[in-house]
């Protein structure tokens, strides 16, 4: 067969556009936000598509293909977008079947089989099944957000694999649309191939009966033809798996379901370094476990309570009942030689302990002094016999090109993650990179190994396939793609006639000027735009992002694409992403809104700069939570880069009336707090409050908050000795300053008499939600002008107690990161305490009252991002308050939930745990929650009244005398 051309983007992509709108009933998006979404996945690779479609069902998928195929327009079919080599990026028309077909659609228990569409996310799947005690077995660490299809795409693994198998062994058909139109039934026995397929195969039997390699487990690269043997059943759907959208588009899948273990444990075994517990690992299979999974201390945070040692294996091993799970893990304890081990069966400990191994995918791109490191080499595979050997010889290459990772992975399948700290910024850099992916390649091919182990060869690795396979094999699956691909139009450039594996590197487009420390420029656009990139020498950062050194564009590359915001269910603590969950739309995921401010910066798809208003919209969901600063494995900071971006797009420029209103929130309540009593009576007259609202930009559905009367900090007395001073925040002060009330009989009574600072103090949040900087900048300056005379005259160095946990988080992090030249910002910062904190560090011996009784809430979402909550979780069980707050956001957020089109969005976020978990308590149980906005959100919402831990504690103490 001829040599084929890829097919590249049409040229008139807006009568492509046109005739799939007419044509296919599920969504059409050729808006530059729908292809920025689109140009990167979990890899470091870029590809633009011309747009997006998210059919409806296999007919919408037949007929995008028949137009596209009038265009001569290639397609790239996409799940979850998480793959590491490049995949699931293209130039032509992505298929998202996370919108509509990610349905279960049969689930068969006796044949322990179910039928799913490709965008069914994994752990839907599994939950769906789980009373019926199955599972599907491959469980990558992206369970809670990867699909089927692309399991299927790139034969996925997981931990689980080494009982359950690859995905390869858990399908039993496939329904597949070529490009071409056709249709085909693909199963394990006997499959509708294409025309041509059959006589491939038999042509070439000596070859595909000796060009593989043995005793291999984790042998993902390249096309599975070896399946289509004669001996092997001509398995065509196997032969699928793994062939990364490049032969067809799978519309509906049956997948083999296995019994899911009654009760696991967990035995967690020590070793000095990472070579002994590779090699320990294979002599552990024959204990018939579930998973023998390696790291090193390098990954894994400190405080953990893991055994002694410096590298770990986790063995899980499943049983009839708790006993007979314990008794298997006690076995594997005696028979491995480990420095030292445990033994886990608690559920809540080994999910905590998985917790650590599946968010090393995101702890690995940082190396120990915060370099970056990406992936490119993420998941090579030996035969696991070979992985002790492997592992020093790969440590060797790496020190020989000065380089650093910290593998990590499948030990018990030989399969290794790795991200190394390639410089992929600079042509010398990327050259570095190709010479080190040559020779990665030769030795891994010489230990008997896989270039890929479990995400695919992708553009990553298909250019080095011949190393593995050699030319003769390559070429047969190069004639394997056409006759399954005659026109080239399924994912181009991946697996057969490769585009190199360093070109398309998503950094490759970003600015060069380095953003340096705050106050420096950073580039943002084209240069013809209105801030374009000639706005390199005049938009100037104003956080300091010294995580990033400084570096906004840094900042921005954070997000390599895990997706983790992607989740669409969340229980317990996790924060992240609330809008998400509320949506369902990529662009209100803090990866969506990552991969726009970086395609804001790159210029050729978002091609106003700061003025973008895709950048806007997207952002505009965005509550501020600052969950992803903590949960997302990476750090990324969105509430961050938001105020960064709408300081910037409303430079010069007129703001929404909420910027105003709710921005400047603590100068109106200071100039209104004389006339807090005829406001409030004004406020409960319908016409007037409407009218107000629409001035303010709130949203109608919203009450106006009551003025409190008494304002807080006049009627507390200076302590002659203070233990600590208390914050006097805009919302206790102005709104509920019974919370600061309670606070201060508190923290007297435990030996800490307050001393609440005068004059005009503010951690300015409001502003920097709003991306009013210049005015925060102001504020807090101000701010720490008020508390020098302070310091100055009485000596102290006092705790800070801040009550609301959204202007403690500020004063933690926002403050010296705007102010980052001025030692009292760091200083201010270092002392931040919440409430229980306080007491907890500064009256350590001092008993709380015992109330005895039963608490729901919310644990605000700053609070676990920021600050950390657990002070308040021991000195409420001190206190015998029990039961656990909910996670989540309660949706309110500050002035998010309050602005105007924004309504539904902030009550699906508090219907998501807040409400629920209020709605299920007993009605003499307390309800806690330390922040404003979700004290005000329950009270709007489900018409209760919380209270923060202060006030609940002060009921406590006795009375005060008269």
């Amino acid at each position: 067969m001829a040599e084929q051309r890829h097919l590249r983007p049409p040229s008139n992509a807006t009568e492509l556009a046109r005739e799939l709108r007419a044509a296919v009933r599920g969504e059409v998006d050729f808006t530059p936000a729908a292809r920025a979404l689109m140009t990167m996945d979990a890899s470091n690779y870029r590809r633009v598509p011309v747009g997006v479609v998210s059919p409806q069902d296999a007919q919408d998928v037949a007929t995008a293909l028949e137009v596209c195929r009038r265009f001569r327009t290639p397609v790239v079919p996409r799940g979850g977008g998480t793959s590491i080599a490049g995949q699931a990026t293209g130039v032509g028309v992505v298929l998202d079947f996370t919108r509509h077909m990610n349905a279960l659609l049969d689930v068969d228990a006796r044949n322990r089989t179910a039928v799913v569409q490709p965008g069914l996310v994994l752990d839907a799947l599994c939950d769906a099944v789980r009373p019926l005690g199955l599972t599907f077995g491959p469980d990558p660490s992206t369970h809670s957000r990867c699909t089927l299809g692309g399991m299927i795409g790139n034969n996925s693994c997981g931990a689980h694999s080494v009982a359950w198998g690859t995905t390869a062994d858990n399908v039993r058909e496939l329904s597949v649309l070529a490009y071409s139109g056709t249709v085909h039934r693909l199963t394990r026995e006997g499959s509708d191939l294409p025309v041509g397929v059959r006589e491939l195969i038999d042509e070439n039997l000596a070859l595909l009966r000796t060009g593989y390699p043995t005793d291999l487990p984790r042998r993902i690269s390249g096309y599975a033809l070896d399946a289509l043997l004669p001996e092997n059943g001509r398995d065509g759907a196997r032969a699928f798996c793994g062939s990364e959208g490049t032969l067809g588009v799978l519309t509906e899948a049956t997948v083999r379901l296995v019994p899911a273990p009654a009760a696991r444990a967990l035995a967690v075994l020590g070793y000095p370094d990472e070579g002994a517990a590779a090699e320990a690992a294979a002599g552990l299979l024959p204990h018939g476990p579930l998973t023998v999974e390696g790291m090193a201390d390098d990954l894994v945070p400190e405080g953990h309570g893991l055994p002694r040692g410096a590298a770990w294996l986790f063995v899980e091993v499943g049983g009839a009942t708790p006993a007979d799970a314990r008794s298997r893990a006690a076995a594997v304890l005696r028979g491995a030689d480990a420095l030292d081990g445990t033994i886990v069966a608690d559920p809540a400990g080994m999910r905590a302990l998985w917790r650590i191994r599946e968010d090393a995918a995101g702890t690995a791109t940082r190396t120990p002094d915060g370099a970056e490191a990406w992936p490119g080499w993420e998941d090579c595979a030996v035969p696991p016999a070979r992985l002790g050997p492997y592992l020093r010889d790969f440590r060797a290459l790496l020190a020989a090109h000065g380089l650093r990772g910290t593998p990590y992975g499948h030990f018990g399948e030989g399969c290794v993650h790795v991200r190394i700290d390639f410089d992929l910024l600079s042509a010398r850099g990327v050259a570095a990179y190709r010479r080190f992916s040559l020779e990665l390649a030769d030795l891994v091919v010489a230990h008997g190994g896989s270039l890929s182990g479990e995400h695919g060869d992708g553009q990553a690795r298909a250019e080095l396939l011949p190393r593995m396979y050699g030319d003769e094999l390559v070429s047969l699956f190069t004639r394997f793609k056409d006759v399954w691909d005659p026109d080239g139009g399924m994912n181009p450039g991946m697996l057969v006639r490769p585009d190199p594996l360093d070109v398309n590197l998503r950094f490759a487009v970003l600015p060069r000027t380095p953003a340096g420390d705050a106050g420096s420029a950073v580039g943002a656009g084209r240069a013809d735009g209105p801030e374009g990139a000639g706005a390199a020498d005049r938009v100037r950062t104003v956080f300091a992002y010294p995580a990033d050194g400084g570096d906004f564009t840094g900042a921005v590359r954070r997000c390599v694409g895990i997706a983790k915001c992607r989740t669409p269910t969340t229980a317990g603590p996790s924060v992240m992403c609330p809008s998400f969950r509320a949506t369902g739309e990529e662009a209100h995921s803090t990866r969506g809104r990552a991969r726009l401010l970086h395609e804001m910066l790159a210029g050729d798809v978002i091609r106003d700069g700061w003025r973008s208003p895709e950048v806007r919209d997207a952002l505009d969901l965005c509550l501020s939570c600052k969950g992803c600063r903590s949960d997302c494995p990476v750090g990324v900071d969105m509430a961050t880069y938001k105020s960064e971006f709408l300081h910037h797009h409303y430079q010069g420029r007129l703001r929404p009336a909420s910027h105003y209103a709710l921005g400047r929130l603590p100068e109106w309540l200071r100039i209104a707090a004389p006339l807090a009593r005829p406001l409030n009576a004004l406020a409960q007259l319908s016409p007037l409050a409407a009218v107000a609202k629409r001035l303010a930009g709130v949203a109608p559905e919203r009450d106006l908050p009551a003025l409190a009367v008494e304002r807080f900090g006049r009627d507390v007395p200076v302590p002659e000795r203070p233990g600590t001073l208390l914050w006097p925040d805009t919302f206790t002060t102005y709104l509920h300053p019974s919370a600061g009330r309670a606070a201060v009989r508190v923290l007297s009574a435990a030996g800490l008499p307050p001393l609440v600072p005068p004059g005009r103090i503010c951690c300015g949040l409001t502003y920097v939600s709003t991306g009013q900087l210049d005015r925060a900048r102001r504020v807090m300056t101000r701010t720490l002008e008020a508390l020098e005379p302070l310091y100055a005259a009485k000596g102290l160095d006092l705790p800070v107690t801040v009550l609301e946990p959204s202007c403690a988080a500020t004063l933690r992090t926002d403050l010296p990161e705007l102010l980052p030249n001025d030692p009292r910002a760091d200083r201010l910062a270092s002392v931040v305490r919440t409430f229980a904190q306080t007491l907890e560090e500064n009256a350590p011996h001092w008993s709380p009252p015992v109330l005895d009784r039963a608490v729901a809430g919310q644990t605000h979402c700053h609070q676990h991002a920021v600050l950390g909550d657990s002070a308040e979780r021991r000195l409420r069980e001190r206190a015998g308050l029990r039961g656990e707050l909910s996670g989540g956001c309660c949706g309110l957020a500050g002035n998010f939930g309050f602005e105007k089109g924004h309504h539904d969005v902030s009550t699906a976020c508090a219907e998501e745990q807040l409400l629920p978990s209020v709605r299920t308590a007993g009605p003499d149980a307390e309800l806690l929650a330390d922040g404003y906005s979700c004290r005000t959100q329950l009270a709007q919402l489900a018409g209760v009244r919380a209270r923060h831990l202060a006030e609940v504690l002060a009921d406590g103490l006795e009375p005060e005398e008269s």
